[in-house]
């Protein structure tokens, strides 16, 4: 198989600049940005499963009612949590890469604090009723629906200037090394830009003013799925291709797997999202079609987990003796799980079984949490003590956020799973709604403890975090593979 290496033209030192090349100030402040949306999210997750089990608190009232909890849930994972946090890693990733800085520090702090302004003002209007009815696409805006009507801040409109000016500061290091050959990494967060702001404008525009009824829902429906295929994706893959190799210290074990994963993505990924309205009024054809390339895509991304899986070879010990190791790992495999499951779930056969239950809640917690959530908890892992110059305070804190982690999403997704099918079932008898209801019982009880578990774990990274960055004791980076990297759990 070819191979390449992980950083193939990156070598240039900070120290060849009058400036650092990488800003860890920019890094520092979106990763603890992420963390604080991520605490908040699961937070109101948790507070939000209470009331499957008849036990939601009386205090929260009508402001934080459990409609307004689950978009706070949401909202704050996908555009808190996780494009803080690929933010931070691009600052990180793309210059080491191309060797050349992002086009301006002052503007990586417009844009940081625009962001949380974005999301503070988003947060607000899911509160006061002002939030879209578009799933994944809540974020207000602005206008009376249907109409140009302006009753709240157009927090749309914002979104989709900082996507650009988050385009502008990373293609401006990409531009600049465009003579050189791009590591596939590059490919990734490339794309994964260009697609953010195109697949926004066109899952929060098209639907509320210009394609009403099933066309609408199924552009909602491409909305719903290019966000995590065309955005998510693809800037999980990238960091997995940067720093995989760089823990590792080898080259990915094929270039050619990688840019077929690539290709597989941007051809196949963009049609499939009408999967989510099957057996729908949208026309068959069209669900068809949906079904025909999410197959497609979920046999051919198999390339990246045989890639990152045959680069492990003969290293099967550093998942014990690296944490950052272990989370990208057990990500790979939550991936492949996903893929395996989304092949089949995504047919009629399958969707008349399990459309509407929790089956599908828990395909969505294992990708968005166990996956990407996962692999961004390891990029942490490994960048933390290098942007804070300090070691990690406690390895026994690394070690209960990774278990308590791991066994709480994997016992979270059978749990949900056995639920949807019990309730897919059911319905497919005709049983009672009633019924139907209180069978699910046990299940939310035991998604709710489960729940708990990702909550106490993240506390422990949480609080790490901020002891590593006070307390930790100095960071001196290594020769040698891992280096500075073993612990034991």
């Amino acid at each position: 198989m070819s191979t390449t290496l992980a950083v193939p033209f990156g070598a240039a030192r900070d120290d060849a600049y009058a400036q650092p090349l990488v800003s860890y100030v920019l890094i520092r402040a979106h990763l603890y940005a992420a963390l604080a949306c991520l605490v908040v999210s699961m937070a109101a997750g948790f507070l939000y499963s209470l009331q499957f089990l008849g036990f939601y608190p009386a205090w929260a009232g009508e402001l934080f009612s459990p409609g307004h909890m689950r978009l706070w849930h949401t909202n704050l994972a996908a555009y808190g949590w996780l494009v803080n946090g690929f933010t931070g890693m691009l600052y990180y990733a793309v210059p080491r890469l191309t060797g050349e800085r992002v086009l301006s520090e002052r503007l990586g702090k417009l844009i940081f604090w625009t962001w949380q302004a974005i999301l503070v003002l988003a947060a607000i209007g899911y509160l006061t009723d002002h939030a879209q009815a578009i799933e994944w696409g809540e974020t207000p805006t602005g206008f009376r629906p249907g109409t140009f009507e302006l009753v709240y801040v157009p927090v749309d409109m914002l979104v989709t200037v900082g996507a650009v000016l988050l385009i502008v500061q990373f293609m401006t290091p990409l531009w600049k090394a465009r003579h050189q050959k791009y590591y596939v990494t590059l490919w990734y967060f490339t794309a994964g830009l260009v697609w953010l702001a195109l697949t926004y404008l066109m899952g929060n525009v098209l639907p509320e003013w210009v394609l009403p009824g099933a066309s609408g829902a199924a552009v909602t429906g491409l909305f719903i799925h290019d966000l995590v295929g065309l955005y998510v994706t693809p800037m999980g893959w990238g960091l997995m291709y940067f720093f995989v190799p760089l823990i590792l210290r080898r080259p990915i074990w094929s270039h050619s797997l990688s840019v077929i994963g690539f290709w597989a993505l941007a051809f196949f990924y963009p049609l499939g999202g009408v999967h989510h309205f099957l057996l729908s009024p949208i026309p068959d054809y069209v669900e068809f079609g949906a079904i025909s390339t999410t197959i497609a895509i979920e046999i051919v991304v198999t390339t990246v987990v045989v890639n990152f899986f045959m680069s492990l070879r003969g290293s099967w010990d550093k998942l014990r003796t690296s944490f950052a190791l272990r989370w990208f790992y057990t990500g790979a495999v939550m991936y492949m799980i996903t893929c395996f499951q989304c092949a089949f779930q995504t047919t009629w056969s399958f969707q008349k079984i399990i459309h509407f239950t929790d089956w599908v809640v828990a395909h969505a917690h294992l990708i968005m949490l166990g996956t990407f959530t996962f692999w961004m908890y390891g990029v942490i892992d490994w960048l933390w003590p290098r942007v804070t110059g300090r070691r990690w305070y406690s390895t026994s804190l690394r070690s209960w956020h990774y278990w308590l982690s791991a066994i709480g999403i994997l016992l979270m997704f059978t749990s949900l799973t056995a639920g949807g099918l019990v309730a897919g079932f059911m319905q497919k008898e005709l049983n009672p709604w009633e019924q139907i209801v209180d069978a699910q019982g046990p299940f939310w009880l035991f998604r709710t403890a489960t729940g708990a578990l990702l909550i106490v774990g993240l506390l422990c990274q949480a609080y790490n975090m901020l002891m590593t960055a006070k307390a930790g004791a100095a960071f001196v980076e290594e020769e040698g593979p891992l280096a500075s990297e073993e612990a034991t759990a």
